[in-house]
């Protein structure tokens, strides 16, 4: 028999493990998309692949679940905006200056480090979608990382 498990305390015990901060961007038919996501995490060096995981629940997940490509960006200490901006809103380009990268994909500036990535594979992970993607290009900074722990913001050293 599977054990009971309360969500609410599980989500406090993961809170405990710090996780960087990101925002995964798309281009999809109505045009540039984004989400903050903090299940980000490294796959494979050769090939160079990463992962992320957007929640099946959320009103964007069709737009990412389709993409062929997206960039994945590691927010800096600077960036607590875009983190709460595309948490909020996943069309909140305005007023943002963005290029674009591989497959049309919009691309922040001043991030820690980002990844342009094409949609290699999608895995079940229940309530979630474990997207793996292939490493295009990728570009990283001296910035500190912007980080999240307990339900808060906060950096390296605070």
């Amino acid at each position: 028999m599977r054990t009971q498990i309360d969500t609410k305390d599980l989500r406090q015990a993961l809170g405990c493990f710090a996780t960087g901060v990101t925002v995964v961007t798309t281009m999809c038919p109505d045009g540039p998309l984004g989400i903050t996501a903090n299940s980000f995490a490294s796959v494979s060096l050769d090939p160079p692949l990463v992962l992320w995981s957007p929640a099946r629940k959320s009103a964007r997940f069709p737009a990412f679940e389709a993409a062929s490509h997206f960039a994945v960006h590691i927010l800096s200490q600077s960036q607590r905006d875009l983190s709460n901006r595309f948490a909020q809103e996943g069309f909140a380009f305005d007023e943002l200056d963005y290029e674009s990268g591989e497959g049309g994909v919009p691309l922040l500036s001043d991030c820690a480090a980002r990844f342009e990535c094409l949609h290699a594979a999608g895995y079940d992970g229940g309530d979630h979608l474990i997207i793996v993607g292939e490493v295009l290009r990728f570009e990283s900074t001296q910035k500190p990382p912007l980080i999240y722990h307990r339900g808060g913001y906060t950096g390296l050293g605070q």
